[in-house]
């Protein structure tokens, strides 16, 4: 993943670029926070995840087993059990989705995934990334967009501010479920407990 300085000289077209970019609020919004109902502790199941995303299931499952995006609140363990999606991992499936419907590289998505789960999830909503259909750059200031831009190397970008606000939306319809020991809610790993116990 390469970013972009943005501590080159700033002159007047660029500050002015910078100042119209900032007043915009789209690309780089801090005030975004992680709602209770999508903390660590809730998932969603596969067709959720699915449907938030906008991806298919066999997608999902791919990118599961190929490690490119793997659910972090219950992975899969074994015939019949669900792997449960936070909304971190959500909001990783659209953006690796929207950067396939690009053009962008698989190899490329993988680095620039990597990146991202170095990071803290406040972090990630003051993120765009920026593609020229070949390389995924990482800009956190409406700076860093301008120097890609004067570059001639920037061709799109995704704020994952909005991609979270849209992650968020689509969740708030679905269903979650807790991952608290216990508190599976599945029929299959409620008949395995009562078997077990």
């Amino acid at each position: 993943m390469a970013v972009s300085s943005g501590e080159d000289k700033v002159d007047r077209e660029r500050r002015l670029a910078s100042r119209a970019a900032g007043e915009q609020g789209l690309l780089f919004d801090g005030g975004v926070r992680m709602p209770s109902r999508l903390s660590d502790e809730v998932g969603f199941r596969g067709p959720a995840a699915c449907a938030a995303a906008g991806i298919t299931y066999r997608q999902l499952d791919y990118w599961a087993r190929t490690k490119l995006v793997e659910p972090s609140v219950r992975p899969a363990h074994g015939s019949g059990s669900q792997r449960l999606y936070g909304f971190r991992d959500i909001l990783v499936l659209k953006v690796v989705k929207r950067l396939l419907d690009t053009g962008v590289s698989l190899q490329q998505i993988r680095s620039a995934v990597s990146h991202l789960r170095d990071r803290g999830v406040e972090h990630l909503a003051q993120i765009t990334l920026m593609s020229d259909g070949v390389s995924v750059y990482e800009c956190t200031s409406p700076d860093e967009v301008v120097d890609l831009l004067q570059g001639g190397q920037g061709v799109f970008g995704i704020a994952l501010g909005r991609v979270w606000q849209e992650v968020e939306g689509s969740l708030a319809a679905l269903p979650a479920e807790s991952a608290a020991p216990g508190s599976a809610a599945d029929e299959l790993s409620r008949r395995r407990e009562r078997k077990t116990g």
